[in-house]
């Protein structure tokens, strides 16, 4: 990749563990919805998804975009997610079509299918021996009015890669943390992402070779009922971390690489 590369909602947790992992390997273009508490080490600049002259500026000079901008809370209300996340990723496709962008990753969620763990198969669906995984071709289903924005955002690169041929990845993000994964939460554990991985996982949607594709984002975990087999041939993702690695929250077994 070349061109510089736009990352929106740069202040956020998925942000900060892109550019940690891979803030030397790309030129970055950094959106962020508020002034940053420290002088960021790339190209910058404050705006709103929801503001066509913000995005547009966001847009100028880059070859492809990483969109994590929008409201986070799964407790999100409509007209939040409407603005902030369905109106703001609409803005932020016409822009990149505007401008011949070529890749457009976006930052789906779990919650885009939050409602499969309603169909009583919990606990045991968190654990290792149990076969039920997604894998990423199964409708939307979401569980939140949050879940419903980012499956939105999901058909709306689905329409614009069928409409203008942009390449569009689809990460639906898991249980993302710092350091180590969530301790006694059987379900934390098998959603659980890494930063070293999240930051793979943005890597390889940057670089591979695709046109529409919806992945999980989530470590190589013993315990998942998300499926990595996507990622991994498409992306070819490596994921190198796995909760089950941790015990009390320290790690008991070094990655391979």
């Amino acid at each position: 990749m070349d061109d510089p590369v736009l990352l929106t909602g740069a202040g956020g947790a998925v942000g900060e563990a892109i550019l940690e992992g891979i803030g030397d390997a790309y030129e970055w273009k950094l959106m962020y919805h508020s002034p940053p508490a420290e002088e960021p080490a790339h190209e910058y600049l404050v705006g709103d998804v929801a503001n066509e002259a913000d995005v547009a500026a966001a847009m100028e000079g880059v070859g492809a975009v990483v969109h994590l901008a929008g409201d986070p809370r799964k407790t999100a209300p409509w007209d939040s997610v409407l603005t902030n996340n369905i109106d703001g990723t609409q803005k932020m496709y016409e822009a990149a079509i505007d401008e011949g962008v070529e890749k457009f990753v976006f930052a789906s969620s779990n919650h885009a299918v939050g409602a499969f763990e309603t169909d009583r198969r919990t606990p045991e669906m968190y654990r290792e021996d149990h076969e039920f995984l997604l894998d990423g071709t199964e409708f939307p289903r979401p569980g939140n009015l949050y879940g419903v924005s980012k499956a939105t955002g999901e058909i709306l690169g689905r329409y614009y890669h069928d409409e203008y041929g942009i390449k569009v990845c689809n990460i639906r993000i898991g249980n993302l943390t710092r350091g180590h994964p969530p301790i006694d939460y059987e379900r934390g554990q098998a959603m659980w992402l890494s930063y070293p991985d999240c930051a793979r996982i943005h890597e390889c949607a940057l670089e591979a070779d695709y046109e529409f594709e919806i992945v999980y984002g989530i470590s190589d975990n013993d315990r998942k009922y998300y499926s990595l087999e996507r990622a991994k041939a498409v992306l070819g993702y490596d994921p190198q971390d796995n909760s089950a690695h941790f015990e009390d929250g320290e790690r008991v077994v070094e990655p391979d690489a």
